[in-house]
């Protein structure tokens, strides 16, 4: 059996660790008025009537994949849609982005490459790349690393934090790519270490289709049918990116409730590759999207509206519902029909 933390990552010590930064910056949230606290998808900042949406993120260890594929021109998609998902949940609409591109020697060719996906994901998402930063440190970074700092807006009377969420509400979850940009550790741990496969080996269980390809396949990105929704007359409790910690994002939300995970689709071949190869099946929820990288929450009379919107640009579930759990358990039907709490 292997885990993350055996792959290097240790989700619980890297709350820990965060915990202990925000706790420092807290201080400095005086200077503005700042509407969301530290922990949700993104934060606001209060202009009149209107609210700034910021989220900052990274491509991660997905960078590695792209480095034995000898193949980049996606990872600035990952970049891009890791960020303007965030800022989706809070209500805002993307509009612009920085990026920032750290470098062990500068490579024309990679750069061209990075920003082919750079700019695909912004048409995606309808925003602009409006500056960013470039850096050489051949100390410090080996082969590269990309991030971006994204901006949104929202009206203040719109801004949707999770704090309306009921006992009773629906969970409408949009499909995911793939494993998008997020548990590549563990993926590649269990690939490229414990099975000694390469990135042009076919995916276990799976002859038809290739180790390298399904890991990289980009992040989705969720702006056009998530914006269209939020520009509805619809009234939504709470939006939720899945990203690293699976359904475990959900908590970020609110307190006190708990969430019953119990319709889930079949989760993409690359989950039950990875899961063949002897990962627990808690693990794996506990780490992965499992097929779903999105999920909208809203009171079940408005179910049917907004699956009308969200099926137009995606596939959708209805996944679960909002329980009273006030230890705030998220409890998951697994697609091996296993039960687990997280």
């Amino acid at each position: 059996m292997v885990t993350y933390s055996d792959s290097g990552v240790d989700i619980d010590l890297e709350e820990i660790t965060v915990s202990h930064l925000t706790a420092k910056l807290k201080e400095t949230l005086k200077w503005q008025d700042i509407i969301t606290e530290s922990g949700h998808f993104a934060s606001l900042v209060r202009l009149g009537d209107k609210a700034i949406a910021m989220s900052t993120d990274g491509v991660g260890s997905k960078i590695l994949v792209a480095k034995m594929m000898e193949k980049y021109d996606t990872v600035g998609i990952d970049c891009i849609a890791m960020v303007v998902n965030d800022i989706l949940c809070v209500g805002a609409e993307p509009l612009a982005l920085v990026d920032y591109l750290a470098v062990e020697k500068p490579d024309p060719q990679i750069a061209n490459q990075i920003g082919e996906g750079l700019v695909k994901g912004a048409n995606l998402s309808k925003i602009a790349i409006i500056g960013g930063e470039t850096a050489s440190l051949p100390e410090i970074i080996t082969d590269f690393d990309l991030a971006g700092t994204g901006l949104g807006i929202v009206d203040v009377d719109k801004i949707i934090t999770g704090e309306k969420i009921e006992e009773g509400d629906v969970l409408i979850g949009i499909k995911s790519s793939g494993i998008h940009s997020n548990g590549l550790s563990l993926a590649r741990k269990v690939f490229f270490d414990e099975s000694n496969l390469t990135v042009n080996d076919p995916l276990p269980g799976f002859p038809d289709l290739n180790v390298g390809e399904e890991l990289l396949t980009p992040t989705e990105i969720y702006v056009q049918p998530v914006v269209e929704l939020l520009k509805s007359s619809i009234t939504i409790n709470g939006l939720a990116h899945i990203t690293g910690g699976g359904f475990n994002n959900l908590k970020r939300l609110k307190n006190g409730v708990g969430y019953n995970i119990n319709s889930l689709p079949e989760p993409q071949p690359i989950f039950k590759s990875i899961y063949s190869l002897e990962i627990p099946i808690e693990e794996m929820y506990r780490v992965f999207n499992m097929g779903i990288g999105f999920v909208v929450i809203l009171n079940e009379k408005n179910v049917e509206d907004a699956i009308k919107i969200l099926q137009k640009y995606m596939e959708i579930y209805v996944i679960g519902k909002v329980t009273s759990d006030k230890s705030e358990k998220v409890k998951i039907t697994t697609f091996t029909g296993k039960e687990i709490e997280m």
